[in-house]
């Protein structure tokens, strides 16, 4: 297992964050925003190992907040690159990155009301992006 970059850690970060502000804004509300977020940082606390110290050291990850469209822009090519990242250096982690972003993507959707169509849209998208390529 190689040591990843400030970069590639940054990658992985977008990535997981991303994937949690994405589902978030798929159906947006204030209060709901706290118990998303609350939600997801269980979830993301839960990793371990190279995951572990990605997605809890260093700068938060800057996302665009102009559209869920943007967001996306940014999101799912870096889930997709951490997955690259994490096959090529870590892949043990790889699994583990893949589960800890879907259970705060999964925990997000739940944490308010249940998980609303749009919801279930954009962890369909993040569930793709984080797939092997083909």
């Amino acid at each position: 297992m190689e040591r990843l970059t400030a970069e590639e850690q940054l990658t992985l970060r977008t990535g997981a964050f991303g994937a949690v502000f994405l589902v978030s804004n798929a159906d947006p509300g204030m209060l709901a925003m706290v118990r998303e977020s609350i939600a997801a940082s269980g979830a993301l606390g839960e990793a371990s190992g190279v995951v572990k110290q990605a997605l809890t050291t260093g700068p938060l990850p800057q996302l665009p907040r102009d559209s869920a469209l943007e967001v996306e822009s940014v999101v799912l090519p870096a889930l997709g690159r951490a997955v690259e990242i994490l096959r090529a250096k870590s892949p043990g982690d790889l699994d583990a990155y893949r589960s800890v972003v879907l259970a705060a993507a999964d925990r997000v959707a739940e944490a308010h009301r249940g998980v609303t169509p749009a919801e279930a849209a954009a962890i369909g998208r993040i569930r793709a992006a984080l797939a092997e390529p083909a």
